[in-house]
């Protein structure tokens, strides 16, 4: 990858022109406002696959509750998932939890510097490493989301499938261009910046675009067409039930298995039904199944929905009171008997707390 005069000159042209436009266009956003690489790590994780708008909330408390990796690796797994549920994906907070306890005994409580070392932590792969040494380290390494690769194809009018190995090669070398230079980590950004507010998916506003006289679907008139992807699969459908399942004044919550669909996170008791299955007799079975519990009868207080990356659910929510049996888990890996208000302090996932919604509703 050895760019001829007029490529390099190409090149710094579109650097100049996309670090100018950052600087007088960029979003005053907080992870923007600090230096520390610890909280442009935890910025990097939460930004993935989420909305701006909905982290920021987020990363704000979670670094007022978490300052630094030595706190964050110190802290129990259960107050980690607290602090992010809501935010979805929550294999990223397992994932960061466990790589702040490898930061703390193998590199001080420092976040490596190199790639490599980055790379090597639980959780950050190429995208992550390169946006934390290129941002925190002022190193000249490439980054390759969504945002870039939807700039990099217009620009470089790439009309060929995004997933195909020698067109992902193609964009990483084409941002490792760009990278090397002066700030790569605002060159970084400004292509992300511009991916989101200027080269948007639907109508982009070529108009305000500092890259305008050099890309090539603006001038074939197909910017809208690019990227080409390939077609997502069609989310499964699930169907499942929970309970408010009460005993003393206690609600019991178990906690799903550390991998798989909302892994390690805390949900009313319940599970999945079969095919075909009533939603009452699939909850009966499914409870008999997991916990080794019983209940006489269980109301039925109505269903929710929720979408998943790959799956729609439709759970279905009761309630019952006290249980016979004695527990006894298969499947899940832990269970509590816990109050109302200690119940929101757990990490439950979305689908759980509009159950809960719907059964608060239900008692007014």
């Amino acid at each position: 990858m050895n760019p001829d005069a007029t490529h390099r000159r190409r090149i710094r042209r579109l650097r100049a022109a996309l670090l100018e436009w950052y600087h007088a266009n960029r979003r005053d956003l907080p992870w923007r406002r600090s230096r520390d690489p610890y909280a442009i790590w935890i910025s990097e994780t939460m930004l993935q696959q989420t909305r701006v708008e909905t982290v920021i909330p987020y990363y704000e408390r979670f670094l007022e509750r978490f300052p630094s990796v030595d706190v964050l690796a110190d802290a129990d797994e259960d107050d980690v998932f607290s602090a992010w549920a809501g935010l979805g994906y929550y294999s990223r907070a397992r994932n960061l939890h466990r790589a702040s306890k490898q930061i703390a005994s193998d590199h001080g409580g420092e976040l490596p510097r190199s790639v490599a070392a980055l790379r090597a932590l639980p959780g950050i792969g190429r995208y992550t490493a390169g946006a934390l040494a290129s941002i925190a380290f002022d190193a000249p390494e490439p980054i390759v989301d969504g945002n870039v690769v939807r700039v990099l194809t217009r620009l470089h009018g790439i009309r060929e499938d995004t997933a195909i190995r020698s067109v992902i090669d193609r964009l990483w070398d084409e941002a490792t261009l760009l990278a090397r230079g002066e700030s790569p980590g605002d060159l970084n950004q400004a292509l992300m910046e511009l991916g989101a507010l200027v080269c948007t998916p639907r109508t982009p506003d070529c108009a305000a675009c500092p890259l305008v006289r050099s890309c090539n679907a603006h001038a074939r008139g197909d910017a809208e067409e690019l990227p080409i992807k390939t077609k997502k699969t069609k989310p499964l459908p699930m169907e499942a039930a929970c309970a408010s399942i009460e005993r003393r004044g206690k609600l019991l919550a178990t906690r799903r298995p550390e991998k798989g669909l909302m892994a390690g996170m805390w949900e009313l008791a319940g599970g999945d039904l079969l095919p075909d299955e009533a939603p009452e007799e699939g909850f009966h079975r499914a409870l008999r199944e997991r916990t080794g519990l019983a209940v006489k009868r269980a109301e039925s207080i109505g269903e929710i929905g929720h979408a998943f990356t790959h799956r729609t659910l439709r759970l279905h929510v009761f309630r019952c009171g006290p249980p016979t049996g004695r527990i006894r888990l298969r499947g899940p890996t832990a269970h509590r008997w816990v109050s109302r208000i200690e119940l929101e302090r757990l990490a439950l996932g979305k689908a759980t707390l509009k159950a809960l919604a719907l059964l608060d509703e239900h008692r007014r």
